[in-house]
This record gives C-alpha cells, sequence and structure tokens, in this order.
C-alpha cells in the first residue's frame, strides 16, 4: 500500500518542526551555559580586617563594620596590642594565619603601621587601606615620621609608668583629655570626644620609637584617605606617604577620626579595594590582584547582538525560518 504523498508530508513537517525546535533549545542551552559559568565565576568576597590605633580599640569601627557587613563581607576587627610595633604586627600576623581565602586588611592611625608590617609574607592579603595613618618606610618609625611631619599630637600626651610581669616595665603614651577633642576628634560633638578619652587605650612608646623591618605596601595595591584637618598626623605625612606608596588616595574635610565621623567615606574606600580586579604595586610592576566580588559580564559570542538574548533571537529567526519552508512545502 502506497502511503499517501499528503500524510508523508505532514508526518516530514512535524519531525522537521521537532528538529527546528529542539535545535533552538540546544542553542538556547548553549549560550546559557556560558552565562551562567560566568556567573559562577564572582568568588566568596575577601574577608576585610579593620586594626584600630593607638588611644582607641576595635568599637572604632562599628560605624564601618556595619556597613560593610550588610554589604554582605565578612568582618573582623581584632584588639591591637598596642604594646610595639614587632610585638602588634606579630600579633595581627597570627590573626591572618587564622583566616582563610583573600583578605583586604585596614588600619587607623598607628594601625596602618601594624598592617604595614603584619602582611608581610600573607599572599593573601590583596590589599592595603590606610585611613589617617603612618606608612612607615623599612628603618621609620612613626616617631621618625613625626619629627619630620610636626603635628599638635607632640604636646598632647602624658607618660605614664607600667609594670608587667617577670619584672618587665615601660611607659604607656594617654591622650590628655583637655586634648581629646580639638587634638584627637575635633570633627565629633564634644560629649562624645571626652567619652573617648575617658575609654582611651594607652599605647606603649615602643609603639611609636620601634622602626618598620618591612613595608608591604612596597608589593601589595593600597588605598589611602588623608584627613584635611586632622590635627594628630599631620595632613602632609598622609600626602607624603600615599604619593610614594602609589596609593589611591581621597581626601576628606575630617579630623584624625574620620573612621568614627565620616563611616560612608572610610567604608567607600574600603570597597573600592574589595571589587578592585587588579592594581599596580608601587614599584610599577604587577601587583597582586583582588578577586572581582561582583557577577562577571556575560560574555558577547555575536558582534552587535549580545549574551543570551542575542542567541536566542537568532534560534528562533532559524525556527521560524524553517516552520515556513516546511509550511510551503506541504501545501
Amino acid at each position: 500500500m502506497t502511503a499517501s504523498p499528503v500524510l508523508g508530508s505532514r508526518r516530514y513537517a512535524r519531525r522537521s518542526h521537532l528538529a527546528a525546535a529542539a535545535c533552538a533549545a540546544a542553542l538556547c542551552a548553549a549560550t546559557a551555559a556560558p552565562a551562567a559559568a560566568d556567573g559562577d565565576t564572582s568568588r566568596t568576597k575577601p574577608t576585610v580586617v579593620l586594626i584600630h590605633g593607638a588611644f582607641a580599640d576595635g568599637s572604632s569601627w562599628n560605624g564601618v563594620a556595619e556597613r560593610l557587613e550588610r554589604r554582605g563581607y565578612t568582618v573582623m576587627a581584632p584588639a591591637n596590642p598596642l604594646r610595639g610595633l614587632y610585638n602588634d604586627s606579630t600579633y595581627i600576623s597570627s590573626v591572618l594565619d587564622s583566616i582563610k581565602g583573600p583578605v583586604v586588611l585596614a588600619g587607623h592611625s598607628y594601625g596602618g603601621a601594624v598592617i604595614s608590617s603584619a602582611a608581610a609574607g600573607h599572599p593573601q592579603v590583596k590589599a592595603l587601606v590606610y585611613i589617617n595613618a603612618l606608612m612607615p618606610d623599612v628603618g621609620e618609625s612613626g616617631a621618625s615620621l613625626a619629627a619630620r611631619f610636626p603635628s599638635a599630637l607632640g604636646t598632647a600626651t602624658r607618660s605614664v609608668p607600667y609594670q608587667e610581669g617577670h619584672g618587665q616595665s615601660g611607659t604607656d603614651l594617654y591622650l590628655k583629655r583637655d586634648k581629646v577633642y580639638p587634638v584627637f576628634a575635633a570633627c565629633l560633638p564634644e560629649r562624645q570626644a571626652d567619652l573617648l578619652g575617658v575609654t582611651q587605650r594607652p599605647a606603649a612608646t615602643t609603639a611609636f620609637s620601634e622602626t618598620a623591618k618591612v613595608a608591604a605596601w612596597k608589593t601589595i595595591p593600597s588605598w589611602a584617605l588623608v584627613g584635611r584637618q586632622d590635627m594628630t598626623i599631620n595632613p602632609e605625612q598622609e600626602r607624603f606617604q600615599a604619593r610614594r606608596a602609589h596609593s589611591h588616595t581621597v581626601e576628606i574635610n575630617s579630623c584624625h577620626v574620620s573612621l568614627i565621623a565620616h563611616p560612608d567615606a572610610v567604608t567607600d574606600l574600603i570597597l573600592q579595594a574589595a571589587t578592585a580586579s587588579g592594581s599596580g604595586s608601587a614599584s610599577g610592576s604587577a601587583g597582586p590582584s583582588l578577586a572581582a566580588t561582583g557577577a562577571a559580564e556575560p560574555r558577547r559570542e555575536l558582534t552587535g547582538l549580545g549574551g543570551i538574548a542575542g542567541m536566542s533571537l537568532v534560534a528562533g529567526a532559524g525556527a521560524v525560518l524553517v516552520g515556513r519552508r516546511l509550511r510551503r512545502r506541504v501545501r
């Protein structure tokens, strides 16, 4: 029995329609797969480690930490011992040892000197952020930089001897209570500045007298914030340090405690460091690149048509064209 030509044509048309649909689906799947893979290439956000400076504690970072956590970052603000540059940087280095994955390390004031030493030998530290901070080079100390760039801090502290176990002793530096507001925190309400004086943590004189043995900003990309009204660290010192480190630098109208008075500006700078895809080092060579924290841009496979939308359009047009040709054959 001979099959009907019309029936055969209809069967052929159905099979062809199915084939065209399958081709379109396969094409869409093929184009969707790279886009999904691109989304998967967004890596884990770096842990942000915040190091406070002298006369302060980790709570000085509260406003910044809250904003970073709202953006999905894991944040740590460990206590800086304030016992001396060598002791403090060794301790913070041990904190870094406990963290898996990339790290953005930020330091305020004397905390900048600490992170410059602590980051050495830690390849997971992808960026350094200095907020109104010390950035000593090898052989420099906080005291030697202050002698070169004098500030009001020189007459704003008082010395208090202390005793430790095993017969060890030393000298702590405290901010004079009547100097906390004008020298340290003039951009805060005076009552808030006075409370900082009440709760201040003293720093041993060795925090400022010990010279840096390493300067991690020479090999790790850095960002710096300069406070134009800083009376604790001379703004000219902050600018000088940032220039020689080739830091990405911003200046704001702020006193020394910008992390408290202007947490949005400080957070924005840390986010710049955290989302940077790569920066040159101080020496001009390519520094360590920081993993992108957002979704990667979809690859553009066709000129003039981008991503899934373009490929789907082509697939749909192909299916329509095949269908029209088959209908003509059926007729």
